[in-house]
């Protein structure tokens, strides 16, 4: 996401006087459509006319006392939600799009309607139209999926998740919110792993957005407190040594070349490189030596960029000679570290301070291929969290799914048993 334009903005739809009262927005009635009928497939008017129902670029920093606040008040709107019986579900079935008809398209209205994404006075008809579709765009900006405004595989989940789940989400992250309302610095990073996404916050503003790829689910991203330290521009990939039994030694066996192919080179603990050749990939004896892949970002698992950030699980933040994983619902991909998007950008936001470290010379250190750290002259700041619903002050309440089974409702820990206040940063 990072810089990108690809604006929300223009991806709005109404909200009648019950559902706006109920989350906090005013009244658009004197839009109302004036069609009820299910057959027809286009409303009158333009629901561009309103900017009211936008889902776009956040400036609440999601780690604020502001999104605490907006949280609680969404916590009583979805208990509101519950006591009225919740929402029904959307029945299975081909997905929905513009020109969809039956029935199963007016429960998707009323799906809609309950939680503030679709007018009231738009609720009724089984024809799927641009109001429906809007709506759904919006119901997708909030869950964090594409914004096709069609009713895929993935949105029919995230619509038919029950009223009683989501307040609970709502309920166990605000003890996570309220955990990082302190101060947290007037420069500082937070990576939300469930959203995939980092995001840089100045003097209580968000700064830049920018699409994330975090750990696998059985590859965590652990939920630390840090600051980033160092820039490395051209760096050399050393393989992990967790990685070394799980992916290195099961490719060489497959594939006697790929270490070649990928540019890794093998040195034994004297630092002598030794060929692949040598090595027995039937046994561990693997594990008994160093891999370094070649600097360049063709093949370079780390890109040009990685962001060295002192914590005890090896982990750091880089960028990727992957870039289609930027575009992907899900970006749970990698084996803990996190990817950024539009890597450039976040880089010259932390080295701000430095003197003589713009845009223009991290372009020109990146073409020139040369290896190179740089120390940050003031380290900044890095949260890596657990969010999976909180809400801004607009009104606009988000939600992600609880990949790490964290959120007490799956077999995983409950892990709002976060830490009353934030922890000491670790110190260098």
């Amino acid at each position: 996401m990072g810089h990108r334009n690809v604006s929300r903005l223009s991806r709005r739809v109404f909200f009648g006087a019950t559902a706006l009262a109920a989350f906090g927005v005013a009244s658009l009635a004197p839009y109302a459509a004036t069609a009820q009928d299910g057959d027809q497939a286009e409303w009158p008017q333009s629901y561009e006319a309103s900017p009211h129902m936008a889902v776009g670029r956040e400036s609440t920093p999601i780690l604020s006392p502001a999104t605490v606040t907006a949280t609680e008040q969404a916590i009583q709107n979805y208990q509101n939600i519950v006591a009225k019986g919740g929402w029904g579900q959307v029945p299975p079935g081909p997905d929905l799009k513009i020109g969809s008809k039956g029935p199963r398209v007016q429960a998707l209205r009323d799906r809609l309607v309950a939680t503030g994404d679709l007018d009231p006075i738009a609720g009724a008809g089984t024809t799927y139209d641009s109001f429906v579709e809007a709506a759904v765009k919006r119901f997708q900006a909030r869950n964090g999926l594409s914004e096709s405004g069609a009713v895929n595989e993935a949105t029919f989940v995230e619509l038919n998740v029950p009223a009683e789940t989501r307040l609970q989400q709502l309920e166990t992250n605000i003890v996570r919110l309220k955990a990082y309302s302190g101060d947290l610095g007037e420069r500082f990073v937070v990576v939300n792993i469930p959203s995939a996404s980092v995001e840089t916050v100045e003097n209580g503003v968000v700064y830049s957005h920018h699409a994330a790829g975090v750990g696998k689910i059985d590859r965590q991203s652990p939920i630390m407190q840090t600051h980033a330290t160092e820039i490395n521009f051209n760096p050399f990939w050393t393989v992990p040594p967790s990685l070394i039994k799980k992916d290195l030694i099961p490719k060489m066996k497959d594939d006697p070349n790929y270490l070649t192919e990928e540019k890794i080179r093998v040195f034994n603990k004297e630092g002598q490189e030794v060929p692949p050749s040598s090595i027995n990939w039937n046994t561990t004896e693997a594990t008994n030596y160093k891999y370094r892949q070649d600097t360049g970002a063709d093949l370079n698992s780390l890109g040009f960029v990685r962001i060295n950030i002192p914590n005890p699980y090896g982990v750091y933040m880089h960028d990727t000679p992957s870039k289609g994983i930027f575009g992907d619902d899900f970006r749970f991909v990698s084996s803990g570290c996190v990817r950024v998007q539009d890597v450039r950008d976040y880089v010259a936001w932390l080295l701000k301070d430095n003197p003589g470290w713009g845009r223009d010379q991290i372009d020109e250190v990146i073409r020139s291929g040369q290896r190179l750290d740089v120390k940050l002259t003031t380290p900044v700041n890095v949260y890596w969290v657990y969010v999976t619903a909180w809400a801004t002050p607009d009104g606009i309440v988000q939600f992600r799914p609880d990949v790490y089974q964290r959120d007490g409702a799956g077999p995983g820990p409950l892990a709002s048993a976060v830490p009353a206040q934030p922890m000491a940063l670790p110190q260098e």
